[in-house]
């Protein structure tokens, strides 16, 4: 599963664009007063102006030997979320390692070395090492559900997880991470988990789908 495009809404445009142009340095593909777009290696975040916009949950892989490199990097720039005194999390299960901070939104971003897709370079971290957005949120009270909708659309299966209050649905390149929000906050700062709108474009298995989450619902259409 690859995830093309993700579109996610913020009620404070320019901060978020000051702190991903500037403070992470990556490309403004597309700029206007109402969004603002950044190339993250293979994928497209945009943010649109929205009012009421509420905190996400996203991840971004990273090269798989490079997450003390993108601490010491992220740590010049920015402040690290830890559990406990962990800057970076081991998930073994998973055989992943992770690292998080907040934007200017609170939204909690990850970054993930995945050891599996042996994706590991031997060029200096920066952003040009934002491989692709492979993680986005949904918070629901109905996860089967959601994933039911999901498989039926396009035959993805569960990666981790199930029905009760986690279910990673997808692969290791792109993944929906569902997470009962009446039982469950967001690993590690204990936020609420809000079930906030957002847009995807994305492939799998060579066909492209559109995925729209909104008011607690996913909805696909495609190809």
């Amino acid at each position: 599963m690859k995830i093309q495009e993700l579109t996610l809404y913020t009620s404070n445009i320019d901060g978020q664009t000051e702190f991903y142009s500037q403070v992470l340095g990556l490309e403004i593909v597309k700029k206007s007063p109402k969004n603002v777009s950044f190339h993250i290696g293979n994928s497209l975040l945009q943010f649109e102006q929205k009012k009421e916009a509420t905190p996400y949950h996203f991840a971004i892989n990273i090269p798989a030997n490079k997450e003390e490199e993108a601490l010491q990097w992220l740590k010049s720039r920015l402040t690290i979320l830890k559990d406990e005194q962990d800057e970076i999390i081991d998930f073994r299960a998973w055989n992943a390692k992770a690292i998080y901070f907040y934007d200017q939104d609170k939204n909690i971003v990850e970054l993930i070395a995945r050891k599996n897709l042996k994706n590991e370079s031997d060029q200096n971290f920066g952003p040009e090492q934002f491989l692709e957005i492979s993680e986005i949120d949904v918070p629901t009270r109905d996860i089967e559900s959601e994933f039911s909708i999901l498989r039926n659309a396009m035959g993805i299966e569960i990666y981790d997880g199930g029905f009760g209050n986690f279910c990673a649905i997808g692969d290791e390149n792109g993944l929906f991470i569902c997470i009962n929000k009446e039982h469950k906050k967001w690993y590690p700062t204990n936020d609420k988990a809000f079930a906030s709108n957002f847009k995807l474009l994305m492939q799998e298995k060579g066909k492209q789908y559109q995925v729209d989450f909104k008011n607690e619902s996913i909805k696909v259409t495609g190809p």
